[in-house]
Formats: structure tokens, sequence, C-alpha cells
């Protein structure tokens, strides 16, 4: 047996009631000023998430070239045994 599929209505269409849109309020010279913004903003986001994972490649890079002898050997040591 088949199962009947409620159908919605579209959830897509703009109501057009006579409301104001906030872009109607604001005008066009604010709305432009702050997508503006909002696209520096996501720009200095993602210029920070890259410093973020550079300073911990660099760090990474570090710890890994001030191991000690017996530090290395522990990660070795059972690569070592089968020779």
């Amino acid at each position: 047996m088949a199962k009947k599929r409620n159908q919605q209505p579209s959830v897509n269409k703009p109501k057009d009631d006579g409301a104001l849109r906030l872009a109607d309020v604001l005008g066009e010279d604010v709305l432009s000023k702050l997508k503006e913004a909002k696209q520096e903003l996501s720009q200095a986001e993602a210029k920070a998430e890259e410093a973020r994972m550079e300073q911990a490649l660099k760090d990474k890079k570090e710890r890994e070239a001030n191991k000690s002898f017996a530090e290395l050997l522990d990660e070795y040591d059972g690569k070592t045994r089968k020779y």
C-alpha cells in the first residue's frame, strides 16, 4: 500500500502583505555598508584562521626539533625491534 504524502505549500514564496522588510527600512546606502562590513569581517576571520594554522604548524615543527633522544627512541621503539 502506498502512503499518501501530505502536500505542504511552498515555503520559499515571499509574503507580499504590505509588511516592510528591514532592507526597505534601512535604505540602500546603509544596507551596502552592512554588506561591506560583513565581507570585511569574513576576510578578517579567514586571515585569523590561516594565522592560527600557521602558528600551530610552526609549534609542531619546533616541538619535533626539540625532542630528546629518549623521546625519539620511545616513538620508534616498536619499529626498531623487528630489525
